[in-house]
């Protein structure tokens, strides 16, 4: 059945919506229509910029700052937000510091963030820091807001600056000011990591486990299937037949369950959620009947897979019965549990030793 063509008083109705917006349109102010048409151009720029996926307020020593979370260059980056940055310690834009930045982006040139900009400052900066390691970041806040944050880690080093100066005497009263409100946050940081609080005040801590191990779990894996080579040891299996009851010949087929067993005595114990992972990359290459271990990395996963077994050998060899075998590897190399916990540290989980 063909579709019924659009009653003729369709165009009207659409001429008459389009008055009604112009008309709307007229009664705004100047002032109105530009901050709207400022709004939507911010919106449509802050679409390609990087994400903050957290964000809340930071107290250090009475001074709060907004921080976040950002992806930015595929790691998670926290910064504190410019703008609150600034107006919590009492630093102001002002008319010089504001035409200072719009001459150098007219000239395509480089100029030191609005917190640096001061004059009185420029002898103590580069004994301190490097300011392109402090560039602000602009970034789409969680509300879709374009802005821009300070590498929280440049905080410190930053309050640094303005302590150097004051203690030099080269402030003016209300640049002093900020100087003691920075030393106030310079102080309280002395006790707890910068990184540390933002991830509280954010609530990243609770997600940072599980990013800092799909990371991790990144440098056990292989972009390809390796070419079938023979990585467990004929004495691994050897032994496991010995601890189970069974008879070991040259022409037989090992037992389906005895997978079952090397996950659970090897692969459970590399990394966490690493069996998982092992299974969905063999998957995604299409080899679902490929060996797990023909998924791994050369550099990480495959040396980690080799010093498992050593280690499981050599407990299988110290004793006669499965069941305290599995005992004494349960101490001597625990199975990791599903998610990682909030004070694991993932630079621990391809290390053994």
């Amino acid at each position: 059945m063909k579709a019924l063509p659009p009653p003729d008083d369709e165009p009207e109705k659409e001429s008459l919506q389009s008055k009604g917006g112009n008309a709307r349109r007229d009664k705004l102010t100047p002032e109105a229509r530009k901050e709207i048409a400022q709004k939507a151009s911010a919106a449509r720029w802050a679409k390609n910029l990087p994400q903050a996926t957290y964000e809340g307020p930071l107290n250090i020593g009475g001074v709060e700052f907004q921080a976040a979370v950002i992806e930015y260059g595929g790691e998670a980056v926290r910064v504190v937000g410019q703008s609150e940055f600034m107006r919590a310690v009492g630093m102001y834009y002002s008319g010089f510091i504001a035409k200072q930045h719009r001459d150098a982006a007219e000239e395509g040139s480089a100029v030191l963030p609005m917190f640096l900009a001061q004059a009185a400052l420029k002898p103590f900066i580069d004994s301190a820091l490097d300011p392109l390691h402090f560039s602000p970041i602009s970034y789409r806040s969680v509300g879709g807001i374009a802005s821009k944050g300070i590498p929280a880690k440049a905080i410190p080093k930053i309050c640094r600056v303005w302590m150097d100066a004051r203690k030099a005497g080269a402030l003016k009263p209300k640049q002093t000011a900020v100087a003691e409100l920075l030393e106030i946050v310079y102080h309280g940081l002395a006790e707890t990591g910068i990184i540390a609080l933002v991830d509280e005040a954010t609530g990243y801590q609770y997600v940072r486990p599980r990013r800092d191990l799909e990371q991790q779990l990144k440098k056990f894996l292989s972009d390809n299937l390796r070419r079938w080579v023979r990585t467990f040891p004929s004495d691994y299996f050897k032994q496991l037949c010995r601890l189970r009851g069974v008879e070991l010949r040259d022409d037989m087929r090992l037992p389906q369950y005895f997978g079952k067993l090397t996950n659970n005595i090897i692969y459970r114990r590399i990394a966490p959620t690493l069996l998982k992972r092992l299974k969905e990359r063999r998957d995604e290459l299409g080899g679902k009947s490929a060996k797990l271990h023909s998924v791994l990395s050369e550099d990480v996963g495959l040396k980690a897979l080799i010093m498992q077994l050593g280690v499981s050998v050599g407990v299988m060899k110290l004793n006669t019965d499965y069941d305290t075998f599995l005992k004494q590897l349960d101490i001597v190399a625990p199975i990791y549990p599903e998610e990682p916990g909030l004070f694991d540290d993932p630079a621990d989980w391809d290390d053994k030793s």
